[in-house]
Parts: C-alpha cells; sequence; structure tokens
C-alpha cells in the first residue's frame, strides 16, 4: 500500500503520534522532559511552531505550523522519533526496546480556523477522555497551561461532566 500524505508548504497540522504497542513510556517527569528537550533541539534545526500538544502516557497529540515554503513534517518526525529513541537507549537501566514507536503517525491538515479549533480542544480533553484526571487542568504535559495563561481558555474549561452529577441537587 502507497500511503501519500499530504503536503501544504507553509501548512498546519494535527498529528497523532503512538508508542510501540502502546507501551507507557511518557508515565515519567523524566521521559517527558526527554521529548521536550528533543522537540527542542529539532526546532532549532527544522523551525516549526508547535500550537497546541498533549503528552499522554502512549501517545502523543500535537498541531504544527510550518515556516511558509516548507512541508517537510516527515523529516522532523523522523528525526523527532530517532533522538528520543537514542536517548531512551543510553538511559541507566535502559530495557533497549526494539522500536519505542509505531513506525507510521497519522496527520491531518488543518483547513480552517473551526478545523484549528476542534482539533484544540481534543487534544487539551484528550487526558480527561482517557481517564487519567477529571478536569483539563491537572494534566501536566499539556498546552491547555499556556492557553489559559493567554487568556484563550478558562482554567474550568474541559472538565469531566460526570462529576458534576448531583452537585447542588443534595
Amino acid at each position: 500500500m502507497n500511503y501519500r500524505r499530504s503536503r501544504l508548504a507553509g501548512g498546519t497540522y494535527f498529528f497523532t503520534v503512538v508508542t510501540s504497542n502502546r507501551a507507557p513510556i511518557f508515565n515519567k517527569p523524566a521521559a517527558v522532559q526527554c521529548l521536550r528537550t528533543t522537540f527542542r533541539h529539532v526546532i532549532h534545526r527544522h523551525p516549526f511552531t508547535i500550537d497546541a500538544i498533549v503528552i499522554m502516557p502512549d501517545h502523543i497529540h500535537c498541531i504544527w505550523t510550518l515556516p511558509t515554503g516548507d512541508s517537510n513534517y516527515s523529516t522532523r518526525w523522523r528525526l523527532i522519533k530517532t533522538d528520543v529513541t537514542k536517548s531512551f537507549r543510553a538511559a541507566p537501566a535502559a530495557q533497549n526496546p526494539k522500536s519505542l514507536w509505531q513506525k507510521r503517525y497519522w496527520e491531518h491538515t488543518i483547513r480552517d480556523q473551526r478545523d484549528f479549533n476542534l482539533h484544540v480542544d481534543y487534544i487539551h480533553f484528550n487526558p480527561v477522555k482517557h481517564g487519567y484526571v477529571t478536569r483539563a487542568a491537572d494534566w501536566p504535559y499539556s498546552s491547555f497551561h499556556s492557553f489559559v495563561r493567554d487568556g484563550v481558555l478558562p482554567v474550568d474549561w474541559g472538565i469531566d461532566e460526570s462529576i458534576l452529577e448531583g452537585v447542588g441537587n443534595e
């Protein structure tokens, strides 16, 4: 099967990148910091903007905007995956898994502001959806916090409605 990826120079893309066998490799702060450091190094060499991101134990959702005239997100993901894998293998007590990542990732070209907003909401609500927290504000590895700081979203956005059932009905 020849999968053809969308390529829009200077485009904005939503990505889902999953760990191999859904292993929870980002369940420790040090692992998340390794990923963040890798992102900074790749951005320095191949600039792009991370518009929104959430790092879950076994996957990442993010939105990137590439520079004008540039559509090469594949190289950026290859470098990120390779560098994180090398860092994990070099760590003390590394288990040296064959691969930390699923071979492929999913991308979607953001079409307009509404599409962008829907994907940002999806990203920020993901920890609640998966049951890790009951409020988006409680997940530490999310751009949600910068959206709150910038006044884009209120801190009480993204609450699991099931926890509100019965509140005020006592």
